[in-house]
């Protein structure tokens, strides 16, 4: 990546929009914006105040702004208490990597499974286990954010396709991992891919620090550096194969500990260099 370090987030402003005259009948989708801030300091006053920007995503139909408003245009300065964030992307594809851990993962061939689009959430959306959801636990995990149509990547090139590095919690029920070969029940229900809070265009990905905090108890952490397969090698996998596209998330593995959650518990996904990423569990419907 050679952008200046900085932060990209997709957001939904708190407020709607007033309908105009003649406007179609119907509910209008959803507002989104994306939102920049340069500051290195997130939590100081100047890393509360964004500036809302094109979106990143230009080929993708899924992440383009909404019509701009009132406060809303190329250019103009919102904050925090303006916005909800919501999860920085909407990708085409999600993947994650299996047996990604230490030198164990490493001695095996690079494989990678695929989530359902539908199962991402942004911060602060519930994880929802629905009745017969067996022994269900989180993953945080350093974030690959796509950021131009991939092919062929080689060891030299595959940073150029990075936008950035985001939070994924790859939530997993370990029993439906057991008998579904394919993974697909295990890691795919609605909520169980919760990304964000935003996209850090210029993170430094190695040894970076990555844990859980589960009911306010910091887990054991661990590093990136743990890592069996690593980013570039990850890129380099999967677009032998396919095309990656702008928004697509690769999920990298998890290295650290977790713990079974259930409805009523909180789960806060650190990664060093990015934030927290902060979501309840809930039972679902």
């Amino acid at each position: 990546m050679t952008f200046a370090p900085h932060r990209l987030a997709r957001v939904r402003p708190s407020s709607p929009a007033q309908e105009g005259p003649g406007a179609g009948a119907g509910p209008a989708l959803p507002e989104q914006f994306f939102v920049r801030n340069d500051a290195a300091g997130f939590d100081s006053p100047e890393g509360r105040i964004w500036q809302v920007v094109e979106t990143p995503f230009p080929t993708s139909p899924a992440n383009q702004n909404s019509s701009y408003r009132d406060g809303w245009t190329l250019g103009a300065t919102v904050t925090e208490d303006e916005f909800t964030f919501l999860a920085p992307c909407a990708p085409v594809n999600v993947f994650g990597m299996a047996h990604n851990t230490g030198a164990p993962g490493r001695a095996l061939p690079p494989q990678a499974f695929h989530k359902a689009a539908s199962s991402v959430v942004g911060p602060g959306d519930a994880i929802e286990l629905c009745p017969g959801t067996g022994y269900t636990d989180p993953e945080a995990e350093l974030t690959v954010v796509i950021g131009r149509p991939a092919k062929n990547l080689t060891l030299e090139n595959a940073r150029s396709a990075i936008l950035g590095f985001t939070i994924g919690n790859d939530v997993s029920d370990r029993d439906a991992q057991k008998s579904d070969e394919l993974w697909l029940s295990a890691k795919s229900p609605d909520t169980f891919t919760p990304l964000g809070p935003w996209i850090v265009v210029g993170l430094k990905d190695d040894g970076v620090a990555i844990s859980i905090v589960h009911n306010g108890t910091e887990l054991s952490p661990a590093s990136s550096d743990d890592l069996g397969w690593g980013v570039d090698e990850i890129l380099v996998y999967l677009s032998a194969f396919m095309t990656l596209q702008p928004g697509d998330v690769i999920m990298t593995g998890f290295p650290a500990e977790c713990r079974r959650i259930n409805p009523g518990d909180e789960v806060i996904c650190r990664i060093e260099g990015i934030g927290e990423l902060r979501n309840p569990v809930a039972a679902g419907q």
